[in-house]
């Protein structure tokens, strides 16, 4: 079984998401390959800001600041009830693009799920500037890829494409928010499910493409050709 996972670094729900899918994918107990898949919130988001998330959020929204900031105190509440620690007074807003050409990177070293935990972690806890390029290349250190490499991947236009193939293809399949799971390219789910809706679709599709999985295969109470074991 496949999940691909459409998702952004900006994206407070991904994160939260994430965690959800990881407690239900650990109750649904089967192995399963995960792939995560880029997105961008806003392609054309500036990679320096002036203003604050609670600013940002208000200019966007066309509602107080004060109204923004009690929406982000919302968000961080479902953060912590599944263990994350949100900064929006010290975040720091970008453009996620070189982040996810990151990602696409680290992908082709067997790296993307442990750099995708590390990316989000620095956005929302450490309050990180993912445009930066140090930055990243730090950060890309500590799953183990070689942070010039990774500064030079960054100072050109490298797997550009690859972003925008993962995006062409999550258009196709109709996705416009995220986070958005898709099961063996079949089944979609939308949004950051609690963890028990997550094992309770992967169950149902492992179900519905292994009909004959034996639950038992220690029970010698069957019938097999013409001989039974009872």
């Amino acid at each position: 079984m496949k999940v691909e996972i459409w998702s952004d670094f900006a994206c407070p729900f991904c994160y939260i998401g994430k965690r959800n899918f990881e407690a239900g994918l650990k109750e649904f107990g089967q192995d399963v390959e995960v792939e995560y898949r880029s997105f961008e919130l806003d392609p054309s988001a500036p990679v320096k800001y002036d203003q604050t998330m609670d600013e940002i959020l208000a200019e966007k929204y066309g509602m107080t600041v004060e109204k923004a900031k009690g929406m982000n105190d919302q968000v961080s509440a479902q953060a912590k009830a599944v263990g994350l620690d949100y900064h929006f007074d010290t975040m720091i807003p970008t453009n996620t693009f070189d982040a996810h050409r990151l990602l696409q990177f680290a992908k082709t070293e067997g790296k993307s799920t442990e750099l995708k935990e590390i990316l989000l972690h620095a956005y929302f806890t450490d309050s990180k500037n993912l445009g930066d390029h140090e930055t990243l290349a730090t950060l890309a250190t500590t799953v183990g890829l070689d942070k010039a490499a990774v500064l030079e991947m960054l100072a050109s236009d490298a797997y550009a494409a690859d972003v925008r193939d993962d995006e062409q293809t999550g258009a196709a399949l109709g996705i416009q928010g995220v986070p958005f799971f898709v099961i063996n390219e079949k089944y979609g789910v939308s949004g950051a499910q609690p963890a028990e809706s997550f094992t309770e679709v992967l169950e149902k599709v492992w179900k519905e493409e292994n009909p004959l999985t034996m639950l038992n295969k220690d029970d010698t109470n069957q019938c097999s050709g013409d001989s039974c074991n009872c």
